[in-house]
């Protein structure tokens, strides 16, 4: 059990990651535990916009399309995520936002099931996944006929399956209120088993702990690039299809840059090869070009596992030290304590005062967020989190509560972003 400030400062200077912190631009004197909503600026960033605002676009303007590759980002960027998700060269691309590939990825999930067996009427996630996944969900099953089926907590998901009516399973892979990791392989099997096709939210998952799409035979995936991929405040998201499924599945946002030969302006629609069916518009290049910096500072971490085991430290340790030192208050771990069920992220429900906690915090220099009812989330990206952040957080904590200086009244004015 860690007792000072200065065993923290010892592990942090043996840390084999420590030099990635480099990587970016952070405020001085500021702990940031926000990476899983919005990533911390590349130190890359700013430099490689300027380039291409001033020297592509300024100088080379449409030629840029082919002399600077822009039409290929989609694809390039792809493939880098691919290299952390344990898709294949050539199966993911980056376009639109997350929630515009949720509705792409289970319209084409929902086609296919329904297709092979039409009897089954029912989309299957749970009652706790991101809101804007659920609304979707809840949008296609109206144009589809089908039911939305929501499970209360992760055991009843297997017997809901078994009942045999379920066409697609849609699920976050890491929660974003509680940190819960689904063992992504045994539910796919299980789906499979059950006749399910299973698509996955990565967006708290992607750079943030080892994923294998293949590996755990899913159908389907979306991820956010502005949270642990480090993108930028709406930074494109991503799309994958396993090979089995991407040459014959449908998406229902049919543009031309998802055409076969789009420059051929052909009137009538022939999807392009494989995942690229799933481009739409054109791609957003300035917000490619950030995001291709932020997924370059995970790859320098030369492997999820590293990352995964860092994560892990510190997320154990900032467990342990409010058990020790915030007893009493009120605060209950939502996260699990188990390192095999826990993303990279731990969130404590307070029941009287949550967000006001959270704004003391942040006044005081600790960035986290509030989820409403009562939940205060603390992100941790080994990136740049250090163990001392880790100490640091937790006396701040401590104090807030303790001395009860969140019951001022500026720090229960909400802003429009909690």
């Amino acid at each position: 059990m860690m007792t000072s400030r200065e065993q923290a400062l010892a592990i942090d200077s043996d840390d084999e990651l420590a030099h990635l912190r480099n990587q970016f631009d952070l405020p001085e004197g500021l702990i940031y535990l926000d990476g899983n909503s919005l990533g911390a600026l590349p130190r890359a960033t700013a430099t490689r916009l300027q380039e291409v605002v001033q020297r592509e676009w300024g100088q080379g303007l449409i030629g840029s399309w082919n002399d600077a590759e822009w039409a290929t980002l989609p694809a390039r960027i792809g493939n880098k995520i691919a290299a952390l998700v344990g898709a294949n060269p050539g199966e993911l691309v980056v376009a639109d936002s997350t929630s515009v590939n949720v509705y792409k990825a289970l319209s084409a999930a929902l086609e296919l099931a329904l297709a092979a067996q039409p009897g089954r009427r029912r989309i299957l996630s749970e009652r706790h996944n991101f809101p804007t996944d659920l609304y979707i969900a809840e949008s296609l099953a109206r144009q589809h006929g089908c039911e939305l089926v929501l499970a209360d907590e992760p055991g009843q998901i297997p017997a809901l399956l078994n009942e045999g009516d379920v066409a697609v399973m849609m699920l976050t892979q890491v929660n974003y209120r509680t940190g819960r990791m689904h063992d992504m392989a045994a539910l796919n099997r299980q789906a499979h088993q059950a006749g399910t096709l299973a698509l996955w939210d990565l967006a708290h998952s992607a750079g943030a702990v080892p994923v294998d799409l293949n590996g755990d035979d899913a159908d389907f995936a979306v991820g956010c690039g502005y949270k642990y991929l480090n993108g930028g405040p709406g930074a494109p998201a991503f799309i994958w299809a396993h090979a089995r499924h991407a040459d014959h599945c449908r998406q229902p946002l049919s543009g031309w840059f998802g055409h076969a030969a789009p420059f051929d302006f052909t009137p009538s629609y022939a999807p392009a090869p494989g995942s690229s069916r799933f481009l739409c518009g054109t791609p957003a290049v300035l917000a490619m070009s950030a995001l291709e910096c932020g997924v370059d500072t995970v790859l320098a971490a030369g492997g999820m596992e590293r990352l995964r085991r860092k994560s892990l430290a510190l997320t154990r340790l900032f467990i342990e030290l409010v058990d020790a030192h915030c007893d009493g208050h009120g605060l209950l771990l939502v996260t699990p304590r188990e390192d095999a069920q826990r993303g990279s992220q731990v969130c404590l429900a307070l029941a009287d005062g949550a967000y006001a906690v959270m704004q003391a915090l942040i006044a005081r220099g600790v960035v986290g967020d509030f989820r409403a009812p009562d939940i205060l989330r603390f992100g941790f990206t080994p990136l740049y989190t250090r163990y001392a952040d880790v100490w640091d957080a937790v006396q701040v904590l401590t104090q807030v509560l303790g001395t009860g200086c969140w019951r001022e009244a500026r720090y229960h004015d909400k802003g429009a972003v909690t």
